[in-house]
């Protein structure tokens, strides 16, 4: 069975735009081969038929080539549930990043947090990693076959797309660093061995100005080259109304060299290198409930604008800096040995990403928060794939993976700290914060002084390795039979250093009231009398952690940045050890020659993830606290550990105050999958249609608490539904595309989670319908070769609840502490109806111009929710982006 089709070139160009174009929305979109083919241009790199042994001409339609399966075949033959996005598409839609590309993919969601590192990958309703470096995502990206293992190197605009290719389910046996939700692919043009490229100009409003080009051609017989490179500028549309500046702009950059050496022989070499960088003001967090402390923004000097989200009008006292540079470099080299092909595939990567944030969201200049990070990344592939004419193939391949992440991060207390803050401990009335500093003999101004609030350092180093392959045996013409596995052993190792600085946040209430009850602050002392007076101690102690009684309890509130427990320690010791052997198994079916079955059952695999946040905190089985956690304080106030129970950190001597327990990481994801699928192709309609059951065990839930992020594993989410891409093509100038994802999904089983028990509930902002539809029209002028090409289309997700809860409305007075949480997010819900359109006129000679919008009937939702940091009952979220349009031209030469 071969599987890679001989490709060649039909040079033509009104072929090109009557089809390609056309074609181009297929499945979403047609795409052409990658490598294998013969050279070809820029602007003919999607003008591919199949040619037969005999020398005639396949059917257009048949040409969806992808090598999703690490093979080129065609989207029909390829039993994976698949999209494909040609570059075409890309061009047209002003697809500008994969946040985009969820407008042609609906299985795919993508949302950016509260900064442009920050971008989040759901497939299927499973997907994870923004906001917490520590967290590989479900998703995984690659970038010509080198994984992207952050969504900050991940996000840049695209650049000279070939197509994209959105592979749904686990990909473990193709790609050796697995992911356990699915995999984006991107595959760029490679260099050429004629002369050509483009360049192009787009003006937009909030004065977009967009310039990419891209030139390629041969240096020698043998050795080719491209060089490509895009800047990306605009105004932001967010009004900053205190500082008289606009955020969520565009400043972007990247540049592109490749290097490509094939004489025709056996051994085949593809480099490159690329840089990028992003220098922006984002992102915008309006305001959607204004809670009890908003009126102390106001006394404080300071301004919001008060739940109107999509006012785009915010006040803050720092502007939102981004700086994320990105670089590196890869080298693929493929050694024909006869039916069999060697593939190395070896990269390195860098990346930093800086951020600096007003975290009160307020033009009071209360806490703002730093981040930087340190990325680097080095991987290597090798594949052996064999291409025999009998009924037998296979791929083997290993993968090593190497990263090294650092980060360091704080927050700060601003000039108007100390007096918010001692309002809130004054309901109101100024003057708290100097009594608790007398009783406690702190400095006078000593809480929440203004400067560093907190210090925090994080490093991870990530090492692992993968074993990998398939097998198919065509047990008769029609029928395909694949077995795959993959092995992979992973370890990380983790530090976690944090020092707080406030005073008060290193004081524990219940030790200090036991304290001044006995009258000495001597551990010997308070443990003499404990032993000779049980009875009277025990009531000591009942009155110390009771509310009612401990009128130091009230200061909890103040205490939201405590110390953690640094990491290594005796107890525990920083790292993570999994390995995982997972399998795929599928029968694939041709039950005529347009009509193509296939059945699989495939599991997969994402090792554990760590918290780097400032809410990482012992696991329950190393510490067991005190229901109101008690502490030792360090410093001046020295207190005895009184109340806190046996455990693993207490016993060793280790115990900071205020320390209470939650995760350092969450343990692997495991992935289960069963999946039907049919794929038809007909003269002028054709679908693809997945049913699937998938399961993920131990899915890696991270929310945001208000100081930092919950990481937990779920003990099961599921998801069950349905995938149907279908394209008609009535006439030859119109072709029509529809696309839908339903979800049914829910948790099976996530008792511990930070809003409590969600066990039956379904996932936040995971929609039940997610539809993508398009329509493009392209109309010849005669024989001129000129065209002039319409496109609509249209994306839809169904209403759905953001966020499972809020975390900061616990109230542990209550029988079920975590229900105030739920019920608080339920009333926010969003639904997105998004309309993108265009119209270019492409003439013979190359040149195109065109005019396009994106959310032309400027749609605005709610795309994230999210607790008000230090802001008890105040809630902010993000809003999408409003309509944006402009003109595009484009020469290609």
């Amino acid at each position: 069975m071969k599987f890679s089709p001989h490709v060649r070139i039909v040079s033509n160009r009104a072929a090109y735009l009557a089809g390609a174009a056309a074609l181009g929305l297929a499945f979403p979109a047609a795409a052409s081969a990658q490598q294998g083919a013969e050279p070809q241009t820029e602007t003919d790199a999607d003008e591919l038929v199949l040619e037969t042994e005999q020398g005639e001409l396949a059917p257009r339609e048949n040409v969806i080539i992808v090598t999703a399966s690490k093979r080129e075949t065609t989207l029909q033959e390829t039993p994976i549930s698949v999209s494909v996005t040609s570059g075409e598409t890309i061009e047209q839609a002003q697809i500008r990043d994969i946040a985009d590309l969820q407008t042609v993919a609906p299985s795919l969601r993508v949302s950016t947090l509260q900064s442009s590192a920050n971008t989040n990958f759901v497939i299927r309703g499973f997907g994870n990693g923004a906001n917490n470096a520590g967290i590989e995502p479900s998703v995984g990206v690659f970038i010509d076959n080198v994984y992207r293992s952050r969504s900050a190197a991940q996000i840049g605009d695209l650049a000279n797309v070939q197509r994209i290719e959105v592979l749904r389910g686990p990909q473990s046996t193709l790609f050796g660093k697995n992911a356990s939700a699915g995999v984006i692919s991107i595959i760029t043009r490679e260099p050429q061995f004629e002369f050509g490229g483009s360049v192009s100009a787009t003006y937009g409003n909030y004065d977009q100005i967009v310039l990419k080009g891209d030139v390629t051609g041969p240096i020698t017989d043998s050795v080719a080259f491209s060089v490509d490179g895009t800047l990306n500028k605009r105004d932001g549309y967010v009004e900053v109304v205190n500082l008289d500046e606009t955020i969520n702009e565009r400043d972007r950059y990247s540049l592109r060299g490749q290097l490509l050496f094939d004489n025709g022989g056996a051994l085949r070499l593809r480099a490159i290198g690329d840089y990028s960088k992003i220098d922006e003001l984002c992102c915008y967090a309006g305001n959607l409930v204004a809670g009890p402390t908003v009126p102390l923004i106001f006394a404080v000097g300071g301004a919001i604008q008060p739940e109107d989200l999509f006012s785009d009008r915010t006040f803050l006292n720092v502007l939102p800096e981004n700086e994320i540079e990105n670089y590196g470099g890869s080298l693929q080299a493929d050694l024909e040995l006869g039916a069999l092909q060697l593939t190395s595939i070896t990269a390195y990567r860098e990346l930093s990403s800086f951020q600096q944030q007003d975290v009160d969201f307020s033009s009071a200049d209360i806490v703002n928060e730093l981040r930087d990070q340190s990325i680097d990344t080095f991987t290597q592939e090798v594949r052996l794939t064999s291409d025999f004419d009998g009924p037998l193939n296979f791929l083997l391949g290993g993968y090593y993976f190497k990263e090294d992440i650092v980060q360091d991060s704080g927050l700060t207390n601003g000039e108007d700290g100390r007096l918010f803050f001692d309002l809130l401990a004054g309901a109101g009335t100024p003057g708290t914060l100097g009594g608790i500093e007398g009783l406690f003999g702190f400095e006078p101004g000593s809480i929440f002084e203004q400067g560093p609030s907190t210090f925090e350092f994080f490093t991870l180093d990530n090492e692992s390795y993968s074993i990998f392959g398939t097998v198919d045996f065509e047990l008769t013409d029609r029928l395909t039979l694949t077995g795959g596995f993959n092995y992979t052993d992973d370890k990380k190792d983790f530090t976690l250093e944090q020092q707080s600085l406030d005073p008060l946040a290193n004081v524990s209430l219940v030790d200090a009231f036991i304290s001044q009850a006995l009258g000495t602050r001597d551990p010997a002392q308070i443990g003499a009398f404990a032993a000779a007076n049980p009875a009277q101690f025990q009531q000591i102690a009942l009155l110390a952690t009771n509310p009612a009684s401990n009128p130091l309890l009230a200061l909890r509130p103040l205490q939201f940045l405590p110390p953690f427990l640094n990491v290594p320690n005796a107890v525990e010791p920083g790292q993570t050890r999994d390995d995982n052997f997972s399998y795929t198994l599928r029968a694939a079916y041709d039950v005529t020659d347009n009509i193509n079955t296939y059945f699989s059952y495939a599991t997969g695999f994402k090792a554990s993830s760590v918290n780097l946040s400032r809410d990482s905190r012992p696991l329950p089985g190393d510490f067991t606290p005190y229901p109101l956690s008690t502490g030792a304080p360090s410093g001046s106030v020295i207190l005895p550990l009184i109340l806190g129970p046996s455990s693993p950190i207490t016993d060793a001597g280790l115990l900071v105050p205020n320390l209470t327990t939650g995760t350092r990481f969450a343990g692997p994801e495991e992935a289960e999958v069963y999946e039907f699928g049919l794929k038809a192709q007909f003269d002028r309609f054709g679908f693809n249609l997945a049913l699937f059951d998938q399961t993920l065990e131990g899915f890696q839930s991270n929310i945001f608490t208000g100081t930092g992020f919950a990481l937990a594993n779920a003990g099961s989410q599921s998801s069950r539904g349905f995938e149907l891409d279908a394209t008609v093509n009535p006439t030859d100038p119109l072709v029509l595309t529809f696309a839908m994802t339903y979800l049914d999904a829910v948790y099976d089983s996530f008792v511990n989670s930070a809003v409590g028990d969600l066990t039956g509930t379904r996932p936040g902002n995971v929609p039940e319908f997610s539809i993508s539809t398009s329509a493009a029209y392209t109309h010849e002028f005669g024989a001129s070769g000129n065209a002039l090409i319409a496109r609509v289309d249209y994306s839809h997700e169904s209403n759905r609840q953001l966020i499972e809860g809020l975390p900061d409305r616990i109230d542990f007075t209550l029988p079920d502490p975590f229900l105030p949480a739920r019920e608080a997010a339920e009333p926010f819900r969003s639904e997105t109806n998004l309309v993108n359109a265009s119209l270019t006129f492409a003439m013979e000679n190359g040149l195109e111009v065109g005019v396009w919008a994106r959310n032309l009937l400027d749609d605005r939702f709610i795309t994230q929710i999210f607790p008000g940091v230090a802001q008890t009952g105040t809630v902010s979220g993000y809003p999408n982006q409003p309509r944006t349009y402009g003109g595009t031209v484009r020469f290609n030469f």
